[in-house]
């Protein structure tokens, strides 16, 4: 199938997936300066990278945070949670939960 042929919501996507990924190793000031500022600022390290090199930079259409999680992770998060460890459903849903709690904690400070 050729770029002509992709249905038009996944033209754009066709485009990202042709993105390379860049990485930097840098000693542990510039890191933390680097994630400090995008902190202070709300953006992702990313992003702020990007800002530096005055690239242009997008307001996320769903801002969202992540983690990888092992088969591993899932089992020590079921027991936390007193969950199946096959409902991954129900751990995302507790962890959110945990989250939200989290975050209105410390909202404040």
């Amino acid at each position: 199938m050729n770029k002509k042929d992709l249905p038009e919501n996944w033209k754009k996507s066709a485009q990202s997936i042709r993105a390379i990924q860049v990485a930097f190793e840098f000693g542990a000031g510039v890191s933390e300066s680097i994630r400090r500022e995008a902190n202070k600022n709300g953006l992702s390290t990313s992003d702020q990278i990007r800002k530096i090199i005055q690239l242009d930079v997008k307001q996320p259409i769903r801002p969202r945070l992540t983690v990888s999680l092992t088969e591993e992770d899932y089992q020590k998060l079921a027991l936390r949670y007193h969950l199946n460890a096959e409902n991954r459903a129900a751990i995302r849903e507790a962890m959110r939960q945990e989250l939200i709690e989290f975050g209105k904690k410390h909202k404040s400070e």
